[in-house]
């Protein structure tokens, strides 16, 4: 099993490490500590010795912080982890803060005083993060005082050593374009910047650039360590060579100068004493890059990492590898979806479909000769009120029975060589309120909104995010997350910039993948989220128009369920939409079902009435 089922937080761990914290903070004169959720290199999932947060306070969310000040202590979590922090954090320790309305940049004004010394690791904040927090501090007349070594990494006596997970090739049938190509692109990039040099901290533009993936977090296969790389192509990869076989270290030496990463600060300082302009994302970078380059004399140029958009933005192989995945991983639900529709309410728990799932997956990766690297993140399996939880974590203490009347929330995802998928459904588990149906229906037309959209050039994903919620507005319901982030390809599930939200400011470009997956949650009772990933496609001149469109092309390949939609509620528009999708569905996995799943899919297929009033 690539998915564990282990409690996801333990909030007793919160009392005693606090108290070894604040025994720490009055030896060494501060007033205060600040511990994200993060690493070195800002991603989503860290590695065991870098879940500082998860040690300190029990909270196993993706994106939070914590401040332990002398006698009080906070924890801030986004709209995702409202419930879930509440159940993995001694709430008698911390304080419960918004991530959003409230983040520490804000809240330092009215909660530190004058004098105050407020420690952080500049190695775990990046360069934006910390001038907002700057800020804030000289308003109030506190400091922020960095610090060379991270005071819980002392305290943890039994922390995990750095992984050192194999690093494999990515062969260009599935990368779609030259490593050597990439850096030379890259390499222009760099001084069209007005730079000398750029430093990949993003360990998925590094993957992307070198044409390599690895193991070291998981279920997203990324080699962790640096790069720098140089206008004039001098490039410099930091990363432990334990991780290199011979034929990967023979293939990265022909590409860049390999480095350990305790190599790796005394590099950037050399580079900056030199005088060199070295541009660093200051949405990604740590500012203690900022600190070595300014410190040795050398010029910082803020620039957005120069890989991220040709990342974003993928090839033809790597879409025709993310369509190839979507066929067998739709298969692959479908299989799943036609068993659980057999199973008596109450004989399942949440585990035993994630267990079943993740079968169904690696069979039919077997059977097609392209097997199941990992999942792409820890499947959200949430019956009844679980489903209202976002982002819920199944564990053998939270996993409930799947019972009659309720519904059913399944988010889940692979990594295949050629692709990455994520995919939502949800179903009924016996027969459904007549409140269930309605409210699936308005999440359905949200999702067949963005799906049918048409927009020019240079939108972003702010301005389309309210299309997914106008249903759902107009009956005084909403969703307290994002409809869409980008995905990578055999890369990150969760994929910068792009993204549909009130956040997305990036331009929406030709060939970037994203998922749509509108929800709807009621607390303590049940949750509905509806998610295909889409594609970016190529403007067209619409019959008529005066300018091209880009659309959105529909990867995801699995049956909505039927027994949830109110046809009366949908347009004409929107039957047909569904009815178009779901033949499609049918004529591309079919082929690869037979016997009991191949008729159960018919069935689930099959055109709704068309009773629509528009």
């Amino acid at each position: 099993m690539f998915q564990t089922f282990d409690s996801a937080g333990d909030p007793s761990v919160g009392k005693p490490r606090v108290a070894l914290l604040r025994q720490w903070l009055a030896a060494n004169g501060l007033d205060g500590f600040i511990v994200p959720r993060a690493d070195e290199h800002q991603g989503e999932y860290v590695a065991d010795r870098s879940a500082r947060l998860k040690w300190l306070t029990g909270f196993s969310g993706s994106a939070g912080v914590a401040i332990v000040l002398r006698d009080r202590a906070f924890i801030f979590v986004d709209g995702r982890y409202t419930l879930q922090v509440r159940s993995e954090v001694d709430l008698d320790i911390f304080s419960v803060e918004s991530l959003v309305d409230n983040p520490p940049a804000v809240w330092l004004k009215d909660n530190i005083g004058k004098g105050a010394r407020l420690g952080f690791d500049p190695w775990l904040h990046t360069i934006g993060e910390v001038k907002a927090l700057q800020a804030s501090a000289e308003k109030t007349g506190a400091v922020l005082v960095p610090l060379e070594k991270n005071p819980v990494d002392i305290i943890w006596k039994d922390q995990p050593a750095a992984p050192v997970t194999p690093v494999e090739l990515h062969p260009i049938g599935f990368a779609g374009e030259l490593a050597k190509d990439k850096l030379a692109r890259l390499a222009t990039a760099i001084g069209k910047d007005s730079a000398t040099h750029v430093v990949l901290t993003d360990p998925s533009s590094i993957a992307w650039a070198f044409n390599i993936r690895g193991g070291d977090v998981p279920h997203t296969p990324l080699a962790l360590g640096f790069a720098i790389l140089a206008a004039d192509g001098s490039h410099q990869l930091f990363m432990d060579k334990r991780k290199f076989s011979r034929q990967v270290a023979a293939y990265l030496t022909q590409l860049a100068d390999p480095h350990e990463p305790g190599e790796f600060e005394a590099a950037i300082a050399a580079l900056a004493k030199d005088g060199a302009k070295i541009a660093l994302d200051p949405v990604l970078a740590a500012d203690r890059l900022r600190m070595l380059v300014e410190d040795n004399g050398g010029t910082v140029v803020a620039a957005p990492d120069p890989a991220r958009i040709p990342r974003a933005t993928k090839n033809q192989a790597e879409i025709n590898g993310s369509r190839a995945a979507h066929r067998r991983d739709g298969a692959a639900v479908a299989k799943l979806l036609c068993w659980l529709e057999r199973q008596k309410p109450g004989s399942l728990d949440e585990i035993a479909v994630v267990t079943r799932l993740e079968e169904s997956r690696r069979q039919t990766g077997e059977e097609t000769q392209m097997p199941l690297r990992d999942v792409s993140f820890d499947t959200i399996s949430g019956a009844g009120p679980n489903g209202a939880i976002m982002h819920y974590r199944v564990s053998r203490a939270t996993s409930r029975k799947l019972q009659a009347g309720e519904l059913f929330l399944l988010d889940s995802g692979a990594q295949y060589q050629d692709g990455t998928t994520d995919i939502t459904r949800t179903v009924p588990i016996g027969q459904p309120t007549e409140e269930m149906r309605e409210r699936f229906t308005l999440v359905l037309k949200g999702m067949i909104g963005i799906s049918t959209l048409r927009f020019p050039a240079g939108t972003r994903g702010s301005e389309i995010d309210a299309i997914a919620r106008m249903a759902l507005w107009k009956h005084g319901c909403d969703f307290a997350h994002g409809t869409g982030h980008g995905v990578g390809s055999y890369l990150a599930v969760h994929e910068g910039p792009q993204r549909i939200a009130r956040t997305g400011t990036e331009k929406l470009l030709e060939g970037m993948m994203l998922s749509n997956e509108p929800g709807y949650y009621k607390e303590g009772a049940y949750g509905i989220r509806i998610e295909n990933l889409i594609l970016v496609t190529p403007a067209e001149q619409i019959e008529g128009g005066d300018i091209a469109m880009h659309g959105f092309e529909t990867l995801t390949l699995a049956p909505i369920d039927i027994r949830l939609v109110r046809s009366d509620l949908l347009t004409r528009e929107e039957l047909h939409w569904l009815d178009t999708y779901h033949a499609r569905v049918l004529a591309e996995i079919g082929p690869m079902l037979d016997g009991e799943t191949l008729a159960w899919l018919e069935k689930a297929t099959a055109p709704l009435p068309h009773d629509a009033k528009i």
